[in-house]
């Protein structure tokens, strides 16, 4: 299943979790201030383990950029 959507017709291409109208940045934001139970109580179209997929890719980018091969 894919994880991201980015569709010029859904929030004007604005990358969102697939079968949903929410941003990824949303995810990143709340989790400056709330939880992220928190974040899948407002937003209930999306899924935890969509979440903690998106999380786990941000790790992995990160910890790419970190230690290059």
């Amino acid at each position: 299943m894919k994880l991201i959507t980015t569709d010029p017709e859904i929030l004007s291409g604005t990358p969102v979790f697939t079968g949903t109208r929410v941003p990824i940045q949303s995810l990143f934001d709340w989790l400056e201030t709330e939880s992220p139970g928190e974040f899948l109580g407002n937003f209930p179209s999306v899924h935890r383990e969509q979440a903690l997929a998106v999380l786990h890719r941000a790790e992995k980018l990160i910890l790419e950029d970190e230690n290059p091969s």
